[in-house]
């Protein structure tokens, strides 16, 4: 329950920075006199990508991860269901 807690908590400051950085970075881009509109949404093109390139590369660990454990899981159950099985026959 307190991981959990702790988890939620972290997670909500991350969402928070994360927003805060967007929204200084746009007023960034909306308040610029030197840029063109086209570079301007260029730079806001490329930031997009870039943040749904991160969120695809931070699943697919995650998704390899629950994987390996699942594959570890099966691969312990199997190990000791040989175990109890090999003690069944020596008694």
């Amino acid at each position: 329950m307190i991981d959990r807690h702790h988890n939620t908590l972290i997670m909500n400051l991350n969402f928070l920075g994360v927003a805060v950085a967007y929204g200084l970075l746009g007023m960034s881009l909306w308040l610029s006199t030197d840029m063109a509109l086209a570079t301007k949404g260029y730079w806001a093109m490329g930031i997009l990508l870039l943040t749904l390139s991160l969120i695809n590369v931070v699943k697919y660990r995650f998704d390899m991860r629950f994987s390996d454990d699942r594959l570890r899981k099966i691969e312990d159950a199997r190990n000791e269901k040989l175990l109890e099985d090999a003690l069944k026959e020596d008694a």
